[in-house]
């Protein structure tokens, strides 16, 4: 059964930004950012977590994860660190996936050919 609630609300985040390119002007990258800040915004409610229960991976892994998990380091770090906590939760929370996709990005550019248009 998780793995049908998984795919339902991964399908539903996927038919929203197919539908946002399709039906507005808004390029891949501005529906990338407005998918990141609806998931802090999302975090920052309180509505995520429950959405993360529910969905198991089909609310993280989508980048409205990345923007979940963002929300959610940045109210943990201030808890213990104060307000500071706002630069440096973040940062703390996305390292892990900034760091994995940098390697991949270095992997593949060591290993393909690149060729000019």
């Amino acid at each position: 059964m998780m793995f049908i609630k998984a795919f339902a609300v991964g399908g539903i985040i996927c038919v929203i930004g197919q539908i946002l390119m399709d039906k507005t002007k808004l390029t891949p990258a501005r529906i990338l950012v407005l998918f990141v800040v609806s998931g802090v915004v999302l975090g920052a409610f309180g509505v995520f977590e429950p959405l993360k229960e529910f969905a198991g991976s089909g609310a993280t892994v989508p980048i409205v994860g990345f923007g979940g998990a963002l929300a959610q380091g940045t109210r943990e770090a201030i808890n213990t660190d104060g307000w500071m906590g706002i630069l440096t939760g973040p940062l703390s929370a996305g390292a892990g996936g900034i760091t994995i996709v940098l390697i991949a990005a270095l992997i593949i550019a060591l290993i393909s050919k690149p060729r000019s248009k």
